[in-house]
């Protein structure tokens, strides 16, 4: 029986090469889909003290409580699918970790508060980019029918130059109003009275100034 002979470029030393690579290349797409699991759990995204207050309005939405009994996870909404995607993802929230670090104090309740409109629009722009292709893993355009009889018309016909984010916002986190309308000086009066603060110091807790 003729022994199988392997072309004259492939040496042993580049065979070994192959082996090595391909099982090296198998090693780190498994250490990616971990990576990826373990990174997009509600466990990890909460394990921040300033991401406490995000999971509190979470819990009270009809994204934890469904009553079909589906949960959306932090990741589902917030995390791109497939591994690539959700790698870039992951290293682009790197800096949330800077920001958490050397930024404002958001473990503060009154610092978090203020600062949350800017995290609203920034998740929201993020959306748009992705044309809420994250909503769509779970949400089937034409099969939303909605309470209302005009609902899957409306979903059918006008949506045009349109994306999820752009109607369904503050479904899950607590309310910010759109970017167009937001007044920050509107905001921090609201933020004064809810936490007992004197007129104007939330202005300058917003500028650092504390």
């Amino acid at each position: 029986m003729a022994r199988l002979r392997l072309p004259g470029f492939i040496t042993h030393q580049v065979l070994i090469a192959l082996v090595l690579g391909g099982l090296g290349g198998i090693a780190i797409m498994v250490f990616l889909i971990e990576f990826d699991h373990f990174t997009s759990s509600n466990e990890f995204c909460t394990s921040c003290h300033s991401m406490a207050y995000a999971e509190q309005t979470y819990r009270g939405s009809v994204h934890y409580n469904s009553a079909s009994g589906v949960r959306a996870s932090c990741g589902d909404c917030h995390v791109s699918e497939g591994i690539f995607a959700a790698t870039r993802d992951h290293a682009m929230g790197t800096k949330d970790l800077f920001k958490q670090w050397i930024g404002p104090d958001y473990d503060d309740p009154v610092i978090n508060l203020l600062h949350l409109p800017e995290a609203a629009f920034h998740a929201r722009q993020w959306f748009r980019e992705r044309d809420s292709a994250t909503c769509r893993r779970c949400h089937e355009l034409t099969a939303i029918q909605g309470k209302r009889a005009d609902t899957a018309a409306i979903h059918l016909e006008e949506t045009q130059g349109k994306t999820c984010i752009d109607c369904h916002y503050n479904l899950v986190h607590r309310k910010v109003p759109d970017r167009q309308t937001f007044k920050r000086e509107a905001w921090n009066r609201m933020v004064e009275e809810e936490f007992g603060l004197a007129p104007g110091v939330a202005g300058k807790f917003f500028a650092g100034e504390r």
